[in-house]
């Protein structure tokens, strides 16, 4: 079985996926489906499984001991668990930007994009070249580095790190990319460059962002899953309440509890 390629983002449905840490059930049978070329935030309070539910869809979750997941996701209609799928050609298709920025500390800025392509067979100088520039384009970072891509990444200030790392995803041709926290470490006017990016993206890429910042939520996503804790069986275990539009998930949610939780009566 072989993941197709295609030159727009992609459909992500998720089915009956429920993420373990060994025999504790970490979020509840979750359903969703996230729509091609739109940027879908996923917001709740600590611990109700956004970056869990986030690392299953590219299989991180897995990468931790004793972590597993049950139920499926399907990248345009192909399930990334079935056996005969490898895990590494998921994580390409799916790409992740992490909450802090890495910038890898022994590679220049123009190796911390290419390292990806190396990974990947390509070592073609022109090609890689070619690669890194229109990457760094992408990630409106081109112009502030053209004249200093042998100098080290971690040179850069942090929001030009952040579009370093995004740089890096862009590079291998993902169709979905998938956004843990990335403007929390930032000041508030690289916040706004990055959810501008974004923005620029979606033209592109399926986008997926866990946020604590509902107001970032509202700026910038077309649809919003809303997680919450549910202690009803004794041990905390996430939970999906509400998947819609944002503008109804702040306007006139269905759920008592995505009101409450906006409203900042709980969480």
């Amino acid at each position: 079985m072989t993941i197709t390629s295609l030159s727009t983002g992609a459909t992500v449905e998720i089915r009956n996926l429920k993420p373990y840490y060994g025999k504790r059930l970490a979020v509840r049978s979750v359903n969703m489906t996230i729509a091609p070329n739109k940027i879908t935030a996923i917001i709740g309070p600590s611990g109700c499984g956004k970056s869990t539910v986030l690392r299953c869809i590219n299989r991180m979750h897995e990468t931790i001991l004793g972590a597993r997941v049950e139920g499926q996701v399907l990248l345009n209609g192909e399930n990334i668990y079935a056996s005969d799928v490898d895990p590494m050609l998921v994580r390409r298709k799916i790409g992740m930007v992490f909450q802090q920025p890495i910038a890898l500390r022994t590679r220049s800025i123009f190796e911390n994009v290419a390292i990806g392509l190396r990974l990947a067979g390509i070592n073609n100088k022109r090609v890689l070249e070619e690669r890194v520039e229109a990457s760094l384009r992408a990630a409106v970072l081109w112009d502030e580095v053209k004249d200093k891509l042998n100098q080290a990444g971690t040179a850069l200030s942090g929001g030009q790190q952040q579009r370093l790392s995004i740089a890096r995803t862009i590079a291998v041709e993902p169709e979905v990319i998938l956004f843990d926290e990335p403007c929390s470490a930032l000041d508030p006017i690289s916040m706004l460059k990055i959810e501008e990016l974004l923005l620029d993206l979606r033209k592109q890429y399926t986008i997926v962002i866990v946020t604590h910042n509902m107001q970032q939520a509202a700026r910038i996503s077309d649809n919003t899953a809303v997680f919450m804790v549910d202690t009803d069986d004794g041990a905390p275990t996430g939970v999906l309440v509400e998947y819609n539009p944002t503008a109804k998930i702040f306007a006139q949610p269905d759920d008592p509890r995505t009101e409450d939780y906006i409203s900042g009566q709980v969480g």
